[in-house]
């Protein structure tokens, strides 16, 4: 299987980059192929330009970076999105990325006689957010709903694609780091898991 691990945060010694770490790591031990986006490394421009606002309307072609991430999208079975909760949310850097590269034409399309078409179903995402509250937190709020809706509902299935599983890490600011660290070793282990094992079954790991 090929997966594509997208890591959003702009310190490279993170949670969220040891998320990454963890997750690639963890699939080439079990004999994956990985690829890894590392979103500000490579200074993604997340910013929605004249040239997407063109391609949207219709009347143009897609920028050569947002191309170059579809390719990446595209050699991949599995794609991991690992990424800190900003504002019960995902950081603007990654919801930059998905606004430019999850396009009409590429990710879904519209048929005025069907409907939406969805043309991402090849795909499995896997997400991983890092987050400061705590479990108990987010139920009392709706975050964990919220999330679905908006995330898993909104961008995964909208276009298709299948959510194959979804993994927070809670406390992030108030639990030992060894014991962040330990946690996500063995979140890399699970998602490793379901993306070898190749399941269009959605659950959470």
């Amino acid at each position: 299987m090929n997966a594509l691990v997208v890591v959003s945060h702009s310190d490279p010694g993170s949670l969220t980059h040891h998320v990454a770490t963890s997750v690639s790591d963890a699939i080439r031990i079990a004999g994956g192929t990985v690829e890894t986006a590392d979103l500000a490394t490579e200074n993604f421009d997340p910013r929605f330009s004249t040239a997407d606002l063109n391609l949207f309307r219709g009347n143009g072609t897609a920028p050569a970076d947002v191309v170059a991430e579809q390719e990446r999208i595209d050699r991949a079975d599995h794609l991991v999105l690992a990424f800190p909760m900003y504002w019960w949310s995902m950081p603007a850097l990654l919801k930059g990325w998905i606004d430019r590269v999850f396009v009409g034409g590429w990710a879904f399309d519209y048929n005025p006689g069907v409907g939406i078409v969805k043309k991402l179903d090849r795909l499995t995402v896997h997400l991983v957010a890092v987050a400061a509250e705590d479990s108990d937190s987010f139920e009392r709020h709706g975050v964990h709903e919220a999330f679905r809706t908006q995330i898993e509902r909104g961008i995964v299935e909208y276009c298709g694609a299948t959510v194959g599983s979804t993994t927070f890490v809670h406390g992030s600011d108030t639990r030992s780091r060894a014991d962040l660290l330990a946690e996500i070793a063995e979140i890399g282990v699970a998602v490793a898991a379901r993306v070898l094992a190749d399941t269009n079954t959605p659950a959470a790991v």
